[in-house]
C-alpha cells in the first residue's frame, strides 16, 4: 500500500514537472526551470543546452551567466567538434571529470562559456523528430555523477527534449511569421513604388517621385539617379539628385558628371551592387562641388550604388547615400535591389516617352517652320531672274561656295533677294536633301530670340510650360538662314559665336550640351563693319560670319534686268490672281527701266501687283499717276545692252498690224486697242495704217 502511494506521488510529480517544462516559451526560461529542478534535487549546480541545427553542422549554445543573464552562442567548429559531436554517432550519456574533459577538448576552455566545475555530464536530447542535441550538467566540488544521478538526468532530459522541440517549433513558427510580415511589408513597398514611378513619364517628375518614395520608406538622406547619355561613346551622364537636409524637405539638383574612373561607371560595367564608405578625405577637391558634398562635406558617408538594367541595356545607376552607420542591412538591401529593377523599367519608359515626345515636337516645329516658309515664299519664285554682269558675278560666287560648308554672309539692300540667294546656295550644296530653316532676326522680339534660336527647357521662364527645341536643332545636318543678322542683340552674340566655333550649345534653362552640324548663311542690309566700329556688333562674330561674303547689287545698278523681271513678275502675279495678261507695252518696260527703285525687286513687285490689279484687259496697264508713283524727271539713256527693234518691210508690217486689228476687233485706241498692243501711240498707228492702205473700222 505504501509502495503504491509512493508510485502515485512519483507519477504526479512527473506530470507536474512535464506540465511545468511544456509551459516554458523560451530556451532561457526552460534552462531556469531545469536548473531549479537539479539544484533542488542536489544533482547539479548549472544546466546548459547544446543544440544542432537542421544540418547538424552548426551547434547553438544556451546558458545562464552568474548574473542570471541569458548567454547564447553559435559555432560550427569549436562547439561542433566538442563532446556533443560524439552524440551523432553514439547518443548515450557522457560523464567527464573536469581535467579529463579539458584534456580531450581543450577548445572548450577557450570559449569561456562554462562556469568552473569539477564534473560534467552530457545527456542526449532525443525527441520524435530525432536527436536535438544535448543537455549539459556540471557540479562544483562534489562527487562524480553516479548511476542513479545519470538515470535521473536521463528521465529529466526525456521531458526536456519534448519541451525543447516545442520551443524550437514555436520559434520557427514565429520566425516564419516574421518573415511573412517582412515579405508583406516589402511587397507593399514594391507595390507602392511601382505605382508611384510607373505613372510618371516625365523624367524630372519620375526622379523626384523615386526620391520621395525611397526617403519615405528607408529615411535615406540623398538619392540620385545617374543616367548614361544616349551616345554610347559618351563619357558623360546626367545626375538627378534629391537631398533631405531636414525631414521631408527636399532639395533638388540636376548636374552633369564624367563617368571615367567613377564608382558609378564600375557598377554599370560589372552590373553588381556596390556598398562602400566614403570618408571626407576620399572625396575629390574640385571647383564645382555637388550639393551632396557641400551638405555633408565633413561626414563619413555610406554609399549604396545599384545598377539600373532593363533587358540587355544598362541605363545608369541608383545611388543612395546615408551618413548614419549601419543603415543598410541585408534585408533592406534585398528590397532596394528589387526596387532598382522596377525603377529601371520606369526609367526606360520615361526615356522612350521623352524620345517620342521630342520627335513629335520636332515634327510639329518643323511643320510650323516649313509652313512659315511656304507662306512667305511663293514656290513659283524659285529661279533667280537676271543675267546682268552684276548678277552673273553673284551667281558664279553662289556656284563656288555652294559645295562647301563654310559660312556665307549675303550683303545687299532691302528687297534685293538675299533669301533667294541663300536658298540657291542650299539647293546647290550637299545638304539639299536636308531642310533649310530660316529666321528673320528683325521680326523676332529680342526677349524671345534666344529661346527661338536655341530652344528652352520646361520651366526655364514664365510661360515655358513644355520643352521646346530651337531652330539650330531643327536645322541639324541642314542649313540655318539668319536674315537681318545685324539685329541680333549684343548680349546674345557670344552664344551665337560659341555655336559657330564649337558646334554645341545649351537650351535656355538647361545644362546639357547639344551638338549640331549646321551650315550657317547670314544676310543683312546693314553695314556690319561700321557696327563693329561703333561697338554694336562683335568683331569676332563678324569675322566668323564673313568667311565668304556675297554682295547683291541693287536694282538701279542693273537696269538691264528690269524688263525680264517685269515679265516674270507679271506672269507670276497674274497666275496667282487668275488673270490673263499676255502683253506688256514696250513703253512700260522702258519707263520701269528708268526708275531708281530704292526698294529694289520687292518694290518693283509691289508696283507690278498694283498694275495687275488695275488692268482690265490682257495688256498690262501701268497707270503711274493713279498709283501716285513719281515719274522720272528726265529720261536716261537707253541701256547699253538694248538692241534696236528689227525693221520690218512694208508687207510684214502690214500683215502684223492687220493681225492685231483683228484681235482687237478693229479698236485702235484705248487700253484694249491695237496701238497699246503694238507699243505705239494712237496717232502713229493711224499714220502707218494710212500709209500702208489699211482702212480703219
Amino acid at each position: 500500500m505504501q509502495s503504491a502511494t509512493m508510485s502515485t506521488t512519483k507519477h504526479k510529480g512527473l506530470l507536474e514537472l512535464t506540465r511545468t517544462l511544456l509551459l516554458q516559451q523560451t530556451m532561457t526560461s526552460l534552462l531556469e526551470t531545469l536548473t531549479q529542478v537539479v539544484q533542488s534535487a542536489g544533482i547539479a549546480e548549472s544546466v546548459t543546452l547544446v543544440l544542432f541545427d537542421s544540418s547538424s553542422e552548426r551547434v547553438s549554445f544556451y546558458g545562464i551567466d552568474p548574473h542570471h543573464q541569458p548567454v547564447s552562442y553559435e559555432d560550427e567548429t569549436l562547439l561542433a567538434t566538442g563532446p556533443v559531436h560524439a552524440l551523432l554517432s553514439n547518443p548515450k550519456t557522457q560523464v567527464w571529470r573536469s581535467d579529463a574533459l579539458h584534456l580531450r577538448y581543450p577548445q572548450l576552455a577557450a570559449l569561456n562559456l562554462y562556469p568552473a566545475f569539477t564534473d560534467y555530464c552530457l545527456v542526449p536530447l532525443l525527441a520524435a523528430s530525432g536527436l536535438l542535441g544535448g543537455c549539459e550538467f556540471t557540479r562544483q566540488h562534489a562527487a562524480p555523477f553516479s548511476e542513479e544521478d545519470k538515470n535521473g538526468l536521463h528521465e529529466l532530459c526525456m521531458l526536456a527534449a519534448i519541451a525543447v522541440e516545442q520551443i524550437k517549433l514555436r520559434e520557427n513558427a514565429l520566425l516564419q511569421q516574421s518573415l511573412l510580415r517582412h515579405e508583406r511589408d516589402d511587397f507593399r513597398i514594391l507595390v507602392d513604388i511601382t505605382n508611384a514611378v510607373l505613372s510618371k513619364l516625365d523624367l524630372d517628375e519620375l526622379t523626384g517621385e523615386i526620391a520621395k518614395t525611397i526617403h519615405h520608406f528607408f529615411h535615406i538622406n540623398a538619392i540620385s539617379i545617374v543616367l548614361c547619355d544616349a551616345d554610347k561613346d559618351s563619357e558623360q551622364a546626367s545626375v538627378y539628385a534629391t537631398h533631405y537636409v531636414q525631414t521631408h524637405v527636399a532639395e533638388r539638383e540636376q548636374t552633369r558628371m564624367t563617368l571615367a574612373g567613377s564608382l558609378e561607371q564600375q557598377v554599370m560595367k560589372n552590373g553588381e551592387m556596390l556598398l562602400t564608405n566614403v570618408r571626407p578625405s576620399d572625396e575629390p577637391e574640385d571647383d564645382e562641388s555637388t550639393l551632396f558634398q557641400l551638405l555633408w562635406r565633413d561626414q563619413t558617408k555610406t554609399l549604396c550604388i545599384l545598377p539600373l538594367r532593363f533587358g540587355h541595356k544598362t541605363l545608369g545607376v541608383l545611388k543612395l547615400a546615408q551618413c548614419q552607420p549601419d543603415n543598410f542591412n541585408s534585408a533592406n538591401l534585398r528590397v532596394l535591389q528589387q526596387i532598382a529593377e522596377r525603377i529601371a523599367i520606369a526609367v526606360d519608359n520615361a526615356l522612350a516617352y521623352q524620345e517620342i515626345k521630342s520627335l513629335k515636337e520636332k515634327l510639329q516645329h518643323e511643320n510650323l517652320y516649313l509652313t512659315e516658309q511656304i507662306n512667305s515664299n511663293n514656290p513659283d519664285f524659285s529661279d533667280i531672274v537676271g543675267r546682268s554682269p552684276g548678277m552673273s558675278a553673284v551667281l558664279k560666287q553662289v556656284e563656288i561656295v555652294a559645295k562647301s560648308d563654310c559660312s556665307v554672309l549675303i550683303l545687299g539692300e532691302t528687297g534685293t533677294g538675299k533669301e533667294l540667294i541663300a536658298r540657291a546656295i542650299h539647293n546647290l550644296g550637299d545638304r539639299r536633301d536636308q531642310r533649310m530653316v530660316k529666321m528673320n532676326c528683325a521680326a523676332m522680339p529680342a526677349g524671345l530670340m534666344e529661346s527661338d534660336l536655341f530652344g528652352h527647357e520646361k520651366g526655364s521662364f514664365t510661360g515655358a510650360t513644355a520643352q521646346r527645341m530651337g531652330r539650330f536643332e531643327l536645322a541639324d545636318q541642314g542649313t540655318l538662314f539668319l536674315d537681318e543678322v545685324g539685329e541680333i542683340p549684343l548680349e546674345l552674340q557670344p552664344k551665337l559665336l560659341r555655336i559657330l566655333q564649337e558646334r554645341e550649345f545649351e537650351r535656355v534653362g538647361g545644362n546639357k550640351l547639344i551638338s549640331v552640324n549646321v551650315r550657317m548663311i547670314a544676310a543683312t542690309n546693314r553695314d556690319l563693319r561700321q557696327m563693329v566700329a561703333d561697338k554694336e556688333f562683335r568683331s569676332d562674330l563678324y569675322y566668323r560670319l564673313n568667311v565668304f561674303p556675297i554682295v547683291i547689287p541693287p536694282l538701279r545698278e542693273r537696269p538691264e534686268d528690269i524688263p525680264q523681271l517685269v515679265k516674270f513678275l507679271t506672269y507670276k502675279i497674274a497666275k496667282r490672281m487668275k488673270r490673263t495678261i499676255d502683253s506688256i507695252p514696250a513703253e512700260t518696260l522702258r519707263l520701269l527701266s528708268r526708275m531708281p527703285w530704292p526698294g529694289n525687286v520687292r518694290e518693283l513687285e509691289n508696283v507690278i501687283e498694283r498694275a495687275v490689279l488695275l488692268t482690265r484687259g490682257t495688256v498690262l496697264d501701268l497707270q503711274l499717276p493713279e498709283l501716285n508713283y513719281p515719274l522720272p524727271v528726265a529720261p536716261v539713256a537707253a541701256p547699253a545692252f538694248s538692241e534696236p527693234a528689227p525693221q520690218l518691210n512694208e508687207d510684214d508690217e502690214r500683215e502684223r498690224i492687220i493681225a492685231v486689228l483683228k484681235e482687237t476687233n478693229g479698236v485702235v485706241a484705248g487700253p484694249r486697242g491695237a496701238a497699246q498692243r503694238l507699243g505705239l501711240k494712237r496717232t502713229t498707228l493711224l499714220s502707218r495704217m494710212k500709209k500702208l492702205g489699211i482702212a480703219a473700222h
